[in-house]
């Protein structure tokens, strides 16, 4: 394997480095379902909670928070989404989004 671009031959790459956060001010809330929009500039994520089997026409579902992230940090939080469910999967299984595939698999004789 050849050494990553940017670093002189025989150096090793640089660290990432690591900033000190602070979580005194931090929140938590839960989300299952998010909507992407965005202009040129700028990625905009808007969170909710679906709390309909099935869709209800005519009743808006609600959101709660909105992320506005410029294209960079959206790429990088994209890196770090796809890092973290690979490992995820790698312990637990595939992660299955269709949610019809997910119900035939938990049904008696369904696969596993």
């Amino acid at each position: 394997m050849s050494e990553p671009t940017g670093a002189p031959q025989g150096q090793p790459a640089p660290q990432q480095q690591q900033f000190p956060v602070d979580t005194s001010n931090l929140s938590t809330v839960y989300a299952n379902f998010c909507r992407v929009t965005g202009t040129p500039e700028e990625l905009v994520l808007d969170f909710g909670l679906n709390t309909q089997m099935a869709p209800t026409p005519g009743e808006p579902l609600k959101l709660s928070h909105r992320l506005v992230l410029n294209f960079f940090t959206a790429k990088r939080l994209l890196g770090a989404l796809h890092m973290a469910i690979q490992q995820h999967e790698n312990v637990y299984g595939v992660l299955e989004v269709d949610v019809q595939k997910r119900a035939r698999q938990g049904r008696p004789g369904g696969q596993r």
